[in-house]
Formats: C-alpha cells, sequence, structure tokens
C-alpha cells in the first residue's frame, strides 16, 4: 500500500507477546501491504518483533533495523542512558521520515502493544503530527502473562498497578502494599531487588514469575523460586489479588511442572511479624507518630524504630507513603479531611490486639493527628466504653514551624505563636482577634495552612488586618516545601507579601518588632525583651 504523492502514512503495529498466531488480522494485513517494515533490535541481538512477524514479511519489503545503540543504564554518552536514546530516537524518526516524505507506508512493529512500554512511543511523538499516523493496539504481555498464570488477576473492585522493576526496592514496596493486584515489569538485573520488595509488601507468596509469556520456551514459577541470576528482561512478575491468593502459587508450580518439569516447588510462608510498643506494652496500643516535615533524616530514632515494629499503619496519603513497607505491615491510607475517622479505625484495630501507628507530617502534637484522635475517642466513648482500654502514646516529631526558623536562621527564637490560618474549625472573627492580640504584643507567629484553593482570600485578609496593627515593616518569611529538593524561602515584609505566591505547601512566618535580617541574609529575633 502506497501514501499519496506527498506523503506516507505511518503505523505502530502491536504484534502482540511472542506467539505469531496472537497477532490481529489488521496487524496482518497492514505488515502484507507496508512498503516500508520497520522494528527495534537490541544491542547484539536478534529482534523480537521481526521473528514473531517474520512469516508476513514480504521478500520485497524495504526493512529498517532499528538497534539500539545501550541497553543499560550504564553509557559514556554526555546526557547519560536517557541522552543516548533520546539522540538513537531522533535518527530513528529520520530514517523513518525518509520514507514517509517519499510517499511510502512505514509500519513499525512493536511487542505487545505499540503504546504500553514501547519504543514506538518515542517515534511516535515526532513523526505523528506531521504525518498521518494510525496505532493498532496488540495482545499486550500482561494479558498473555495471566492467561499463562491460568488465574484471575483481580475481581470486583480490585484496584491492579502496573509497576516498572526498576522502582527502588522500598518504593516498588510500597506501591505493592498498596494496590489489590499487581503487575511487575522490566525485570532482568532488577530481579533480586523486585523479590525483596515482594517479601516487604507480604505478597511474595502469592507473585508469580512470567518468562517469554506465550511464546516459544514460556517459563512460569513462583516468584519465590526463581534463580535471579538467570532472569531475562522479557519476563514480568503477576501478583494476583487477594481474594485469589490460594490459587496463584499453587497454580504456578503446577504449571511449571508441565512446562518446564521443574518439579514440584514449596513456597514457604512468610512468618507473621507481630508488632509490640517501644515501652514494652502489649500489642494493642495507638502510637501517635510525628513523622518531620519531609526529609527521612528528621524522622526521630524513636519514630524509626516503632514505625519498624507495628501491625499497621494509618494515616493521610502522603505521609502513609514515607513509611518504608516491610514483611508484616499492613497500611490503611485515605484523604485529607477525614481525620476523625482515621482516628477511629486506629482505635479499632487497637482493641482488636493490634499495634498501631497512626502518621502524621510534622509533630503530631501540633495541627497533627493526636488531637484528632483524642476528639475520635472521646466521641466514641460516648457509644462505647470499650475504647476507654485503648492505651494511646504520641511519639513527637520535628515540627514544620521550627524547621522553617532553622532554614533562615532563629526567626523563632524570641516568644512565638503556632497558628493554624484555615477558618474550617474556627471563625474569621476568631483568627482575627488572635492574630491582631499575638502581633500587638510583640510575638512572632508561624501561620500554618497559609492558603488554599478553597480559601484563597484569607492570608490576604490577615495581611491586610496586620499592616492595620502592627504597620507594613514587620519581617515576614515563607519557606516552601522545607527540607525537600524543591525547597525555596524569602524573606520580605508584611507591606511587601506577595499571597499568590503562597500556598499550602508553604509555611509564612511573620516576625516581632525585634526581628532583625543580617547583611547575608540571615534572620533572627532577640530573646530579650525591651
Amino acid at each position: 500500500m502506497s501514501g499519496d504523492m506527498t506523503t506516507g502514512r505511518f503505523y505502530g503495529v502491536g504484534i502482540g507477546p511472542g506467539d505469531p498466531e496472537l497477532i490481529t488480522l489488521k496487524a496482518a494485513r497492514l505488515i502484507g501491504e507496508a512498503d516500508v517494515i520497520a522494528y527495534h533490535a537490541g544491542a547484539g541481538k536478534q529482534s523480537m518483533a521481526r521473528g514473531i512477524a517474520a512469516d508476513l514479511i514480504s521478500e520485497a519489503v524495504i526493512e529498517e533495523e532499528l538497534r539500539y545503540p545501550v541497553t543499560t543504564g550504564v553509557t559514556d554518552h554526555p546526557g547519560g542512558y536517557y541522552g543516548a536514546l533520546a539522540d538513537f530516537y531522533d535518527e530513528c524518526s529520520d530514517r523513518l521520515e525518509a520514507h514517509l516524505s517519499a510517499g511510502r507506508t512505514v509500519v513499525v512493529l512493536a511487542v505487545g502493544d505499540p503504546l504500553f512500554f514501547g519504543s514506538f512511543m518515542y517515534v511516535h511523538d515526532r513523526l505523528s503530527p506531521r504525518y498521518p499516523t494510525e496505532v493498532v493496539p496488540g495482545i499486550t504481555s500482561l494479558s498473555a502473562a495471566t492467561a499463562a498464570v491460568a488465574t484471575g488477576l483481580c475481581r470486583h473492585e480490585d484496584t491492579l498497578t502496573v509497576l516498572p522493576g526498576t522502582l527502588a526496592v522500598p518504593e516498588l514496596a510500597r506501591r505493592l502494599a498498596d494496590t489489590d493486584a499487581a503487575i511487575i515489569m522490566k525485570l532482568g538485573r532488577t530481579f533480586a531487588g523486585v523479590r525483596e520488595a515482594l517479601r516487604r509488601a507480604g505478597v511474595l507468596e502469592r507473585a508469580v514469575y512470567v518468562e517469554r509469556a506465550s511464546g516459544a520456551g514460556e517459563v512460569v514459577l513462583p516468584a519465590a523460586e526463581v534463580d535471579a541470576g538467570r532472569v531475562p528482561y522479557m519476563s514480568l512478575v503477576v501478583v494476583p489479588g487477594e481474594g485469589l491468593r490460594d490459587d496463584a502459587a499453587g497454580r504456578a508450580a503446577d504449571v511449571a511442572r508441565m512446562t518446564a518439569g521443574t518439579g514440584e516447588g514449596e513456597v514457604t510462608p512468610a512468618p507473621e511479624v507481630r508488632g509490640t510498643s517501644l515501652d514494652g506494652a502489649a500489642a494493642g496500643t495507638v502510637h501517635v507518630v510525628g513523622l518531620g516535615p519531609g526529609p527521612d533524616h528528621w524522622l526521630t530514632p524513636q519514630a524509626a524504630e516503632l514505625l519498624a515494629r507495628v501491625d499497621h499503619v494509618v494515616g493521610y496519603a502522603p505521609y502513609v507513603a514515607r513509611v518504608p513497607q516491610r514483611e508484616g505491615l499492613t497500611r490503611h491510607a485515605s484523604g485529607n479531611s477525614v481525620e476523625l475517622d482515621r482516628g477511629r479505625l486506629a482505635l479499632d484495630l487497637a482493641r482488636g490486639g493490634e499495634d498501631v501507628a497512626l502518621v502524621s507530617g510534622g509533630d503530631a502534637g501540633v495541627f497533627g493527628m493526636a488531637t484528632a484522635l483524642f476528639e475520635s475517642r472521646e466521641a466514641a466513648l460516648v457509644d462505647d466504653a470499650e475504647f476507654a482500654d485503648v492505651p494511646v502514646r504520641v511519639v513527637p516529631g520535628v515540627t514544620a514551624a521550627h524547621a522553617a526558623s532553622a532554614l533562615v536562621g532563629a526567626v523563632l527564637g524570641g516568644d512565638h505563636a503556632l497558628v493554624n490560618l484555615s477558618d474550617n474549625l474556627k471563625s474569621w472573627e476568631v483568627l482575627a482577634a488572635r492574630l491582631t492580640a499575638l502581633a500587638t504584643n510583640d510575638i512572632s507567629i508561624a501561620l500554618y495552612n497559609p492558603r488554599s484553593r478553597s480559601r484563597p482570600d484569607t492570608l490576604g485578609r490577615a495581611r491586610d488586618l496586620l499592616v492595620e496593627a502592627v504597620g507594613p515593616e514587620r519581617v515576614v518569611v515563607v519557606a516552601r516545601h522545607v527540607g525537600r529538593e524543591e525547597e525555596s524561602v524569602v524573606v520580605t515584609t508584611l507591606g511587601g507579601l506577595d499571597v499568590e505566591v503562597v500556598d499550602m505547601g508553604c509555611l509564612v512566618i511573620i516576625g516581632a518588632s525585634t526581628t532583625r535580617v543580617t547583611e547575608d541574609g540571615r534572620v533572627w529575633t532577640p530573646r530579650s525583651v525591651r
């Protein structure tokens, strides 16, 4: 099939995971009609894509082999691995564009589906804006692997997550623990780390390894039994949903016996891990834990030791995500506006004999989950006196306000107050009275939750109120994402404060009349009052 007089047509054609009989009728037709067939190949290897479609490729067709310059993260390219690949995809696009501009129809073969972890995506990004383009979907390796395992992957409201095995072990373990079912791709040299992440997430016993799904030499094994030294890139791990856990590993062992003659493998279940409180009390305690403002090194040793022992971690999803996943730990992540529900869940778990960490950013006792837990407990006691016997321990953490103060020097070095600027739990009138009283009594103020989409005007009203009360010259510090990679700080004044640049990632500190800014930009407040 040829293009018109001015341009050819560009196709990305999925040819399935390995078995030539899984190529769709449309894909087969386009391959047979193409002027140019292009396919990727690894360094020093034959193209898998061409091998799958070999019987459909005409001898008269023009073939373009697109051979990767590098297939691992090691390269001397000045832009590193991804820089080398970017140059390679530019070169691929130039080669294919020469055919398209000559009016030829170009078909790029893609193992599995073209837009599912496929190299075709990168030439598609470069060429599709300029040439008529169509993508023909193919059966993915995910589908073929699930069929090879021969058990359900997920059911009802289960969540399925597809993960790259190249993730760091703690992050991969966390994501595995936070989903019902998973597929892990991009194995090869990463497999030892992947298996450790599976163990930490408590799902190793139901994880199934599939190699070359649907192709010649297909292998299906319980992931716990795989020799990490022989895992190829074209393999993946299937983690069926919890409700299917009894079938997966045993069925994998059966399939392994039939297809690879490995004999029956025995998967040893992971030992149950039970937590205890730091002070030696029996399990069944709710520990309210402050994680600090962000960096792992700001987590206290006491908090780290406790998080390594508890059975459950409960909290707002971004905070739960900061807790390393390990074997025996169950995670309960939720949204930002259900603090009392989180507290009730923690109490219920503890009453059932579980040791629980209820986590907060910063210090849990400063606008955090400690107060919310006591509120939940007080409300629950009205209906259920058994909560009175649930022990509660609060583990302190580095506060956001004091981390921000340290960032600039010691702006909170004198008397100071911490104020939550949200008016969700108190009226503007209450806020205004407190802010005025603090500022006029020369007390530095750290403002939490300064400005959100739902209340964009509160900070501006507070600024105007304080300018009227004490004048525009008070020093103001706006600290954003303290302790993280995107950390930044602005030192200004009340009169110069631009509220439009402030969001919920910021903490705003208003100094006292004595607060000073040094020539090198340090900000501090004297302890003495004259």
